[in-house]
């Protein structure tokens, strides 16, 4: 998957040719660039960016000096490549806009673990990602200390409000999927959403699910519902959850908190690759 994303952002960028550096840059000519960190934060897409390198031109060579997951500071140098000055300047905007991005994500991320830190409970990304680079997003959020929900729709069945809505209820929707998997074979996870304490008074009836995700319940509401979950139930924690609620969240006892803002709502960290006389 990385592959064909690291192809296909080449395709599209390049077309028929870098005609800036074709145009001006001697063919034969060698250089060396340094990836120029602008601002605090964490780091991520240093393998990504030798991937990409390699990819194009597996004679460039790339020196690592902060590897991903490192916290890093304006001014520092992550990395620095050298090489055939042409393929330099055609992957650097590709290199940056993944780096910037995934650096946002990981920073993000990992500024929320921090307010958790002492409670049991994972904090979660969703399928709320750019389309196309899902991979890389997801990837960025595990750099950052978080961990991945379902990675898309073929993982793990989750039966949120329409599904229910469409299937007529709470009791349909989970019968249904679990013949669904028995007929065809599939070793899936079942996570079902509820609305309200009613649902999951009929979700705690019906069983055959593993995760409940309680979807808008405040801190209070969560910890009464709690008390009529039995353990062998993972609890997950979503929805109008904020930086500055996060911890009462987390200190109600749920397994995980689920944030679509990791991967939807985050600033890229500011850097640029910069041509480096030796």
């Amino acid at each position: 998957m990385i592959d064909e994303i690291i192809q296909n952002a080449l395709r599209e960028d390049i077309g028929d040719g870098d005609h800036s550096t074709l145009s001006c840059v001697p063919e034969n000519g060698r250089g060396t660039a340094k990836l120029l960190v602008k601002a605090n934060g964490i780091i991520a897409g240093v393998e990504l960016a030798e991937k990409i390198f390699k990819t194009f031109d597996p004679s460039l060579e790339v020196e690592v000096f902060i590897r991903d997951g490192q916290e890093v500071s304006y001014g520092d140098v992550a990395f620095v490549v050298r090489g055939a000055s042409r393929s330099i300047l055609t992957t650097e905007r590709l290199v940056l806009n993944f780096m910037q991005r995934m650096s946002g994500i990981a920073t993000q991320t990992s500024k929320i673990v921090k307010l958790i830190e002492g409670t049991n409970v994972r904090l979660l990304d969703t399928r709320k990602t750019t389309p196309g680079v899902r991979f890389m997003e997801k990837w960025a959020v595990r750099i950052g200390g978080g961990h991945n929900h379902r990675f898309a729709l073929y993982d793990m069945i989750m039966l949120k409000d329409n599904h229910v809505d469409y299937a007529g209820g709470i009791h349909q929707a989970i019968e249904r999927a679990n013949s669904y998997l028995k007929e065809t074979g599939k070793d899936l996870d079942i996570e079902i959403e509820v609305r309200n304490e009613d649902e999951l008074a009929q979700v705690i009836e019906v069983g055959n699910v593993q995760r409940i995700m309680l979807d808008n319940f405040s801190p209070e509401r969560i910890v009464a519902a709690l008390e009529t979950i039995p353990k062998d139930y993972e609890v997950e924690a979503s929805g109008g959850i904020t930086i500055d609620t996060i911890r009462s969240y987390a200190e109600t006892g749920v397994d995980y908190i689920s944030v679509g803002a990791l991967t939807h709502s985050f600033e890229s960290l500011d850097m640029s690759l910069k041509a480096v006389y030796e």
